[in-house]
């Protein structure tokens, strides 16, 4: 990689609008910073077709046995891994099929490790380990320029992984990866703080990937998140009120079709709703690709 500039990246920019932090009110820093995150949701609702891009080349990779893996450094890293973290207990996927890479590794989630983001080659090598062809490396780099997430992405696509990047730096050249959500946030409120604005419309982005993919692959029932792993006392009761709800049967009967049904919401509701046992509901709902919404409405 050239020598980076980093004088010219937008995410180092001063806010003209906030030149005179350290003089305002607490009240008044507060309203300036949610006008700023105003500006970062703007951000994102202008990279919807590109985000709606991503999600179907994410969708198609995991239909066909691939796998979704975040590379990130910094807070962009921290972003990646807890985005891989809540997919199990949302969604019920294996660990494995959504996973994370930070820069730094597992200490850097809590502690600044802020050196490893240098290091585009220890990017690669980490994405060797972890990538294959079919899968899907989304790269997550405010500044678009961090070698450790450059690195790993150039990697990616060597293994015959697809690549996506998610930037706040629009002048990334589209080469860098097959798809680039670019997010104009603008300068930060506290100018090169990319955990501030930056961050915000990141974390919103890699949420509609991951929302809009586990949608499509049959997680979600109208907006009910029929995969969730029922592990706490709160889980088992919004399992129990879904079952009865979207099965349309009474509580106390949710209540033992889930235990039938071994925690599995889903399993419970296509009990419930076609009065099969265990085993038939579960063999309807692979043969529906896992998917309520084919099976009970063809």
């Amino acid at each position: 990689m050239s020598r980076i500039r980093y004088d010219r990246l937008p995410t180092e920019r001063a806010n003209p609008r906030t030149r005179d932090l350290d003089r305002l009110s607490p009240r008044e820093v507060a309203r300036r910073m949610h006008r700023a995150d105003e500006e970062a949701i703007r951000a994102v609702g202008r990279a919807a077709p590109a985000i709606a891009g991503a999600v179907e080349l994410i969708v198609d990779s995991l239909s066909h046995g691939g796998r979704l893996v975040f590379v990130g450094a910094g807070t962009s890293g921290r972003l990646g891994v807890l985005e891989a973290a809540e997919c199990p207990p949302t969604f019920g996927t294996q660990p494995s099929l959504v996973q994370a890479v930070i820069a730094g590794g597992r200490n850097a989630v809590f502690r600044s490790a802020e050196g490893a983001e240098d290091d585009a080659a220890e990017g690669a090598r980490q994405l060797r380990r972890r990538a294959r062809e079919g899968d899907v490396v989304v790269g997550i780099a405010a500044s678009g320029v961090t070698p450790f997430v450059r690195g790993a992405l150039g990697e990616a696509r060597r293994r015959g992984a697809r690549t996506i990047l998610v930037t706040c730096n629009p002048r990334v050249p589209r080469q860098v990866a097959r798809v680039v959500i670019a997010l104009a946030v603008g300068p930060e409120v506290l100018a090169g703080s990319t955990r501030l604005k930056a961050g915000t419309a990141t974390k919103v982005t890699l949420n509609a990937l991951t929302t809009a993919t586990f949608t499509r692959l049959g997680k979600v029932y109208g907006n009910r998140m029929v995969d969730l792993r029922p592990r706490s006392a709160k889980l088992r009761a919004r399992a129990c009120r879904l079952v009865a709800l979207v099965g349309k049967v009474s509580v106390p009967a949710a209540a033992e079709l889930l235990r039938q049904a071994g925690g599995s919401a889903k399993l419970a509701i296509i009990m419930a709703r076609l009065h099969v046992g265990a085993n038939d509901a579960r063999r309807r709902l692979r043969n529906a690709w896992g998917s309520l919404r084919r099976l009970f409405d063809g």
